[in-house]
C-alpha cells in the first residue's frame, strides 16, 4: 500500500536556508520511490481552519520507505534547514489499498 508524508504548512520565512531546503530535498526521495503530488499550490478551505501556506504531500511506495526517507542520513542533513525556517505540522501516514470502501472501516471499530 502506498504511505504519504504530509505537510500542513502555516508560515514560511524566505532565507538562504529555505533556499538550500527545496534544492537539496527532491535528491533525497529518489532512492525511497519518493515523488511530490502536491507543494503548495492553489487551495481553498472548505471546512475548518487550514495553514495559510497550503499543502505538502509526498507518495512512497509503502509505510517502511516513508519511514526509512524520513529517518535517512540525507533528509536528517537538511531538515533543520526547514524546521528553523517553516512553521507546519507533518505526519506519515499510510494509504489504503486498491478498491477500498469507507464502510470497512466500520468493521474496525
Amino acid at each position: 500500500m502506498p504511505a504519504y508524508a504530509l505537510a500542513q504548512v502555516h508560515a514560511v520565512e524566505p532565507c538562504p536556508d529555505t533556499v538550500e531546503y527545496l534544492r537539496r530535498i527532491d535528491a533525497t526521495l529518489d532512492a525511497f520511490g519518493g515523488r511530490f503530488l502536491v507543494h503548495r499550490g492553489k487551495f481553498e478551505t472548505v471546512e475548518g481552519s487550514w495553514g495559510k501556506m497550503g499543502l505538502i504531500l509526498i507518495e512512497f511506495p509503502d509505510y517502511r520507505q516513508a519511514r526509512a526517507w524520513y529517518d535517512s542520513p540525507a533528509y536528517q542533513d537538511i531538515l533543520h534547514l526547514r524546521t528553523r525556517h517553516m512553521t507546519a505540522d507533518a505526519i506519515l501516514v499510510e494509504g489504503v489499498p486498491d478498491g477500498y470502501r469507507a464502510e470497512r472501516s466500520l468493521a474496525e471499530h
